[in-house]
């Protein structure tokens, strides 16, 4: 699966300093609604808080990969934060986050979702992939990193 095919540019944004992890989630719910207006806000930022609850989706390394499911969804949808002060997010290693790819996936893909987070995650174990969007702070070049 290639990142293109969940990500947009107007689903990427470097973020101003001074988000807590809720105001985090609320942009991705936000940013995603903006682009699928079948899809309320309030429904997605649930989505994630719900996992959020089941445990922090911050993997390490300043990373973390929010997602939710949803039953209106037919295919999985993606939004990029690249945060200028990194957030705690209580995260597996302690460390606060600064890189927040956020998925929402159909709610009956289980294999599916599984295997975009790999994809992901593998795309966001790259060190120097990760140099390079902490370095940039122009949304269209974050998205170009990210895709290529």
């Amino acid at each position: 699966m290639e990142i293109t095919t969940i990500l947009s540019p107007e689903r990427t944004r470097c973020v101003a300093p001074g988000l807590s992890k809720k105001r985090a989630l609320e942009m991705i719910s936000e940013l995603a609604a903006s682009q699928c207006p079948e899809l309320p806000q309030h429904e997605l930022f649930e989505s994630l808080m719900a996992r959020e609850k089941m445990g922090s989706t911050g993997i390490g390394k300043g990373i973390a990969l929010p997602h939710g499911r949803l039953g209106r969804i037919k295919h999985p949808i993606a939004v990029l934060l690249k945060c200028a002060q990194p957030i705690e997010f209580d995260a597996i290693d302690q460390q606060p986050v600064d890189l927040l790819f956020a998925l929402f996936v159909p709610e009956q893909e289980h294999a599916q979702h599984l295997a975009t987070l790999r994809t992901v995650a593998g795309k966001l174990s790259q060190k120097e992939l990760c140099r390079a969007l902490r370095k940039t702070e122009d949304n269209h070049h974050l998205y170009e990193l990210v895709t290529q």
